[in-house]
């Protein structure tokens, strides 16, 4: 439990993955069978990283209940019940991912024990609430990254709908126009809130009258693709409602539990509390519970704050949960502390060397690869030409 270990992680198919980015990434043949979503690197029951040993790769949920303190960190392990609090991915859409929220703590525990009793298996598409965890999350681009975050000021609102020329929109918009940020709420509440029939004519009558005036906006552009990736998804609209927000490389966003957002294209590191615990309103096949979304939404306006790595590597988040540094080895001497809990390294340029100071044993991570860096490994450094995403917890 000492020794730095390479990891083997699950890849999951998701419609709206990529068939070229995970597979480049990793060194694979691409394009890919399948559309290849994302990159999972952690312990969450229903797609754990495997753990290489001497005696063959081992799940890394059994690795850590085998010496939880060794692995984690006596602090860690203690604080999250000897479980590992973050789930850290590689994000590959091609197109949107659905318009969504992510419940705090309190939210999670209850919806999860109300849906066991319910008698809903973890796997069932009705369910909202798949494991008992918050999820705040952090999206860092490794490329250019497109996404939807937070909403705007509500005359901003206003003015887009107006403009966009649908009736049945701008008499919303009018509504909105007196109510403020507590009309964003009834707005968003009303669009959902419609029968499947009037919100699939709706998007149709919004597609129509956007065609072809893709250059008019950004916005407006955006509405034109959704409206060809979820047809009859009255989700197209969001991007009037929504702060429409480009992420340079090494840029990134802090999504709060409450905040809703859409990622629609790019690739991005990903690190969240381990959870997978979604509620979904919109840009989706699966499944929509419109007053659950509605009771978890926070509805504050005005633009996101978009993240740069301080002076210290990291991009500073108010979460407990994890902590994520972008290490460049061309920068200088990296390394990491012999007093710490688990790291998880991700290799995303270059290859680079990680030496365990106490014995000089070596790990080779490419682009691509991963490696754990437990607890009782103590100090180590990285060395090579290359870029290195840790994801830790905080001190």
């Amino acid at each position: 439990m000492d020794r730095i270990r390479r990891l083997r992680n699950p890849i999951r198919e998701y419609a709206w993955g990529s068939h070229m980015a995970l597979a480049e990434l990793t060194g694979r043949p691409a394009p890919t069978a399948s559309p290849e979503a994302e990159l999972w690197m952690g312990a969450h029951p229903s797609a754990p990283s495997q753990v290489e040993t001497e005696a063959g790769p081992v799940s890394l949920i059994e690795w850590i209940r085998r010496a939880p303190e060794a692995v984690l960190g006596r602090a860690t392990a203690q604080r999250f019940g000897g479980e590992l609090p973050f789930l850290f991915k590689v994000l590959a859409p091609r197109r949107a991912l659905s318009i969504q929220v992510h419940p705090d703590a309190e939210r999670a525990r209850r919806g999860f024990e109300r849906e066991n009793a319910a008698g809903l298996a973890v796997d069932d598409p009705r369910r909202n609430y798949r494991d008992s965890n918050p999820k705040p999350e952090l999206i860092c681009a490794l490329g250019c990254f497109t996404a939807l975050c937070g909403f705007r000021g509500h005359i901003e609102v206003v003015e887009g709908l107006e403009r966009l020329g649908v009736p049945r929109l701008a008499a919303a918009a009018g509504e909105l126009r007196a109510g403020g940020e507590a009309g964003i709420a009834r707005l968003v509440g009303a669009l959902l809130a419609r029968d499947a029939e009037e919100r699939r004519s709706l998007a149709d009558e919004v597609a129509d009258v956007v065609r072809g005036r893709e250059s008019e906006s950004p916005e407006l552009a955006e509405i034109a693709e959704l409206s060809r990736q979820y047809p009859g998804d009255l989700g197209i609209v969001f991007p009037l409602l929504l702060n429409l927000v480009e992420l340079a490389p090494g840029e990134a966003l802090f999504l709060g539990t409450g905040e809703i957002h859409a990622y629609l294209r790019g690739v991005g590191v990903e690190l969240m509390a381990n959870s997978n615990n979604v509620l979904r309103g919109g840009l989706t096949e699966k499944h929509v519970d419109v007053l659950e979304l509605l009771d978890t939404l926070t509805f504050r306006e005005g633009p996101p704050k978009v993240i740069e790595p301080g002076e210290d590597a990291s991009y500073s988040t108010p979460t407990p949960y994890f902590r994520l540094e972008r290490l460049d080895t061309a920068s200088g001497r990296v390394t990491g502390d012999a007093d710490r809990g688990v790291e998880i390294l991700l290799c995303t340029s270059g290859s680079v060397h990680v030496v365990r100071e106490a014995d000089a044993q070596e790990i080779d991570l490419e682009r691509g690869a991963s490696a754990l860096a437990p607890s009782a490994a103590g100090a180590y450094r990285i060395e090579g030409a290359g870029v290195v995403h840790r994801a830790g917890v905080p001190h």
